[in-house]
């Protein structure tokens, strides 16, 4: 059931995430889910470089945890898009 909880809740980071980036029209619940998932660990791995984060992929699922993982979520859609676009939005 933690997957399950932990996949949803992936989706949803990246779907706000791909809202506040602008980039929902192009992304489906797939790679929104993917979205999450890899930002909540880019999010988790800054955060412990800053001494303070921890993720959804760590158990975390306070309000600490969510805008950890969601703050990787939007700066991998940052990053994603400097490379395409040549400019983060």
């Amino acid at each position: 059931m933690g997957i399950l909880i932990w996949l949803v809740v992936g989706g949803i980071i990246g779907w706000i995430a791909s809202i506040i980036m602008r980039t929902n029209a192009q992304q489906g619940i797939f790679l929104n889910i993917i979205v999450g998932i890899v930002g909540a660990f880019l999010g988790g791995w800054l955060g412990g470089m800053l001494g303070y984060g921890s993720s959804i992929n760590s158990g975390d699922f306070s309000l600490t945890g969510l805008l950890t993982s969601l703050a990787g979520a939007i700066v991998l859609l940052a990053i994603v898009n400097l490379f395409r676009r040549g400019k983060p939005r």
